[in-house]
């Protein structure tokens, strides 16, 4: 076998859009906002609420916190757990330990007890910053926290903007500290130390391909490097952008989005609760965004809200769209919304650093996800063994090269080998995921490879069933997951979950469920017809408003069980 892989077909529209892969620069997110403190230091680098913090008084903060975390031992190389959701402490403390050389690691919010110890052990964190009704329901309800915490850091989530006393949790044998306690008397100075291009500044947990948590390491290149080439389609503007963020930046693309803004003087305007869209329409008439982020169903809310009339999107240059396409109907009216913006689809994942994909609003195909990004190659491979190139047209694993990969597993060495893969002499990280490409590089995703279903040797994706189901009136939401049939073992039955419409939810239900049976039967192959149909009053989201299909296979072994 050439050790050799023929050139992908994308690199023909890149050089028809005139974009090209940029050199490395491998300063640190520190020096930037360093440099943007002199250089731009009035403009605001984060709104929350009506707070306004500048970029003079964004590098004094993470300068006080920096010094602050040095007094409690915190140094290069050092772990340090964030516990927070989308507040201003998150992103001033990216930038206090950029300049330490310390590696963050995002702790979420909604995890248990249990998993919230699981992952301070695994990942080795010294010092943790918490929100106080976190550290209250979390951390005193352990029995002791890992040796490896020394202390934590305990803020209030109107700290910066209407502070009120808190109220520490009780621990044993590690240090409590009050943030504001902390960084009150904390010098303002601090120079961002040197760091190596392979350095590890971020440890993200993420369900991986196989659903367990686990740490993926990623470097100080691979990171400041993907902020550029994922934008290479619509370049940020130094000092202009204004950006929203509504995804928890305990998740890939929430702590993206501080790291873009920052990384170009941009100002963010932060959304604690992706589900209070009253909130989020009254900062964009505020604000009018320049950059808009966010899954299919928070565009949808929001254009399903009286609200979005009001929001000036003459400014908007880029609309990204993550999780999955969007498209007809709903596509329409939201472009229509965003006065003319193209949706530019989008697929990445942790592990890639984060993004692959891009679909360029130039030269946009609204049912894809888009061409790799310059200096990214991707590949459809057969799903069994992973070293077969499928034709183009035919379904198979998207694997990825890109300089942004993840360097690893953290103490995971059987997962880390079992996802990056040599292939023609180079790393690939094996997604998981089921896709197709087309001749001009356009890849459009299939399937989760754990939510393919097989009936009887054939694959259905549920993906393309849930598309095809958009356009019932009735149907609000849907997901499609499979479950083991006991009389033809290795065979699976279809599932069908829906959530109606409000209007709909009067309707006789068995009336809808044979209207569905119809619809599917005239609409796709006998074998994708849901079997069971399951009418849900809220078919359950994952904190960044994905369908979670884990908890509707747990529900449904469960309902077998039963």
């Amino acid at each position: 076998m050439s050790d050799q892989l023929k050139p992908g077909p994308w690199l023909t529209i890149h050089k028809e859009l005139g974009v090209e892969p940029p050199a490395f620069d491998n300063r640190p997110l520190g020096t930037f906002v360093e440099d943007y403190a002199e250089s731009i230091a009035d403009n605001s680098a984060l709104r929350y609420f009506e707070r306004e913090i500048s970029y003079r008084e964004l590098n004094e903060l993470s300068n006080r916190l920096a010094n602050g975390l040095v007094t409690l031992g915190v140094g290069l190389g050092d772990v340090v757990g964030l516990q927070l959701p989308n507040v201003p402490q998150y992103g001033i403390a990216l930038v206090a330990l950029s300049k330490l050389g310390a590696v963050a690691c995002g702790v979420s919010p909604p995890l248990a007890r249990a998993e919230v110890a699981n992952q301070l052990e695994d990942a080795g964190i010294k010092v943790l910053i918490s929100l106080d009704s976190l550290a209250k329901s979390t951390l005193e309800s352990l029995d002791s926290l890992p040796q490896c915490v020394t202390a934590v850091i305990v803020t209030g989530a109107d700290d910066l903007r209407q502070p009120v006393g808190l109220e520490l949790p009780i621990l044993e044998s590690v240090t409590c500290k009050a943030y504001l306690e902390l960084t009150a008397d904390a010098s303002p100075e601090f120079n961002q130390v040197d760091l190596p291009p392979d350095h590890i500044c971020l440890i993200q947990y993420t369900g991986g391909t196989t659903g367990k948590p686990k740490g993926a390491m990623l470097t100080l290149r691979g990171i400041m490097y993907n902020i550029v080439i994922a934008h290479l389609f619509r370049p940020w503007e130094v000092g202009t952008e204004t950006a929203f963020n509504a995804l928890p930046p305990t998740h890939i693309g929430g702590c993206g989005t501080f790291l873009w803004a920052f990384r170009y003087g941009a100002r963010m305007v932060l959304i604690p609760d992706a589900r209070d869209i009253d909130h989020y329409c009254q900062q964009m008439i505020e604000c009018p965004p320049t950059r808009l982020s966010g899954v299919p169903t928070l565009y949808q809310m929001i254009a399903d809200h009286p609200l979005s009339a009001e929001i000036d999107f003459s400014h908007l240059k880029f609309a990204m769209c993550g999780a999955a396409p969007i498209t007809g109907e709903d596509r329409k009216r939201i472009e229509g919304m965003l006065e003319g913006t193209v949706l530019s689809d989008g697929y990445g994942m942790t592990e890639g650093g984060p993004t692959v994909i891009v679909n360029p609003p130039q030269r946009c195909k609204p049912e894809s996800v888009g061409i790799p990004i310059p200096s990214v190659d991707v590949r459809i491979v057969d799903v069994e063994t992973g070293t077969r190139e499928m034709p183009y047209g035919e379904a198979g694993e998207i694997i990825i090269s890109s300089p942004s990969l993840m360097k690893g597993y953290l103490n995971r060495p059987d997962e880390t080998t079992n996802s990056l893969r040599e292939w023609h002499g180079r790393t690939w990280m094996h997604s998981g995921d089921v896709g197709v490409m087309d001749k001009e590089g356009y890849v459009y995703l299939k399937d989760r490879a754990k939510d393919m279903i097989i009936v009887s040797g054939f694959k259905v994706f549920s993906v393309e069933v849930e598309d095809k189901l958009a356009g019932l009136e009735f149907i609000g939401l849907s997901a499609l997951i499979g479950s083991p049939d006991v009389k033809r073992p290795g065979s699976e039955i279809v599932n069908l979950y829906v959530e109606l419409t409000p209007e709909a939810k009067q309707l006789d239900p068995d009336q809808v469920r044979t209207d569905i049976r119809e619809f599917c039967r005239a609409e796709m192959a006998a074998y994708k017809v849901p079997k069971v149909i399951h009418l849900v009053d809220a078919i359950p989201l994952t904190p960044v408003g994905k369908i979670d299909k884990k908890m509707l296979r747990d529900q449904a072994a469960q309902e077998c069980a039963d």
